[in-house]
């Protein structure tokens, strides 16, 4: 059984759609589950979407609902309360697998992020095709669109005349990928039509080339440094995202900064 992440965008609405076609011919099973976060009243008519093409294919479909509280970092905490509401849904229904709507486009887009961000070459090797989901043991994500382009998907959903909806935070400058997405990606496509393709390969390459190695050592940046030090004399938590995916927890006994690993390096799905 496989659980689809749905949340009446593009993607993942086309995705919803050529996995339920394609069940006769794999004999896999179909569910559906979307998440609203809370933070926009029309996700909820955008979640509307993906139910009414669900009950048109005859796959069951459900919605968990999640409560953020303001604060930084909220796409990382949407995100990261996404994927734990999905894993749940996927626990409960016995599915194997969660697929999500990523596109060549996306992975492309992560890739130039990480980049910016000083990533090495483990965390550079972003959204493979699939990757366990720690820590449920026998769950997996997958993307099975991730050789597709966007203007694939857009295509196949004009095609069989499907409605989706757009999140217009897609379309916000506030936030890097968008930026990334509608401004670095076609000055670089400019350059090199290929680029999407050349950056999947080189985070094939990536992930095949180094897949056991240590964790990298740990640098901390400008930003980094600056946020642990306003902890410390502020007293209070913060968390710190560093090279390879790394999450620590600093402390500070005795006015001394001490970083705690909480979490050990992943890949992030």
């Amino acid at each position: 059984m496989v659980l689809c992440a749905c949340s009446g965008g593009p993607d993942s609405t086309a995705l919803l759609h050529v996995l339920a076609l394609l069940q006769p011919r794999l004999g896999h099973r179909v569910l559906a589950h979307g998440v609203d976060h809370g933070l926009r009243p029309a996700a909820s008519s955008e979640l509307a979407l993906a139910a009414a093409l669900a009950a048109r294919l005859d796959i069951p479909f459900a919605i968990t609902r999640v409560d953020l509280a303001p604060g930084p970092n909220l796409q990382a905490r949407a995100r990261d309360a996404r994927r734990t509401a999905l894993a749940a849904a996927a626990r409960a229904a016995g599915a194997r697998a969660i697929a999500t709507g990523h596109t060549a486009d996306d992975r492309a887009e992560t890739f130039l992020i990480r980049l910016l961000r000083g990533a090495g070459p483990r965390g550079l090797a972003v959204l493979p095709p699939s990757a366990s989901l720690p820590p449920e043991p026998g769950l997996d994500l997958i993307r099975p669109l991730l050789l597709a382009r966007r203007s694939d998907v857009l295509a196949h959903l004009r095609r069989h005349d499907i409605p989706f909806a757009d999140d217009p935070s897609n379309a916000d400058p506030r936030f890097l990928r968008t930026r990334v997405r509608r401004e670095v990606i076609p000055l670089l496509e400019e350059l090199s039509p290929q680029l999407v393709q050349h950056l999947c390969a080189l985070s094939d390459m990536l992930a095949s080339d180094r897949p056991d190695d240590p964790a990298p050592p740990l640098v901390l940046g400008r930003a980094q440094r600056l946020a642990a030090e306003k902890a410390r004399k502020r007293g209070v938590p913060v968390q710190l995202r560093v090279q390879g995916d790394r999450v620590f927890d600093p402390a500070f006994p005795e006015r001394q900064t001490v970083l705690i690993e909480e979490w050990q390096t992943r890949r992030r799905p």
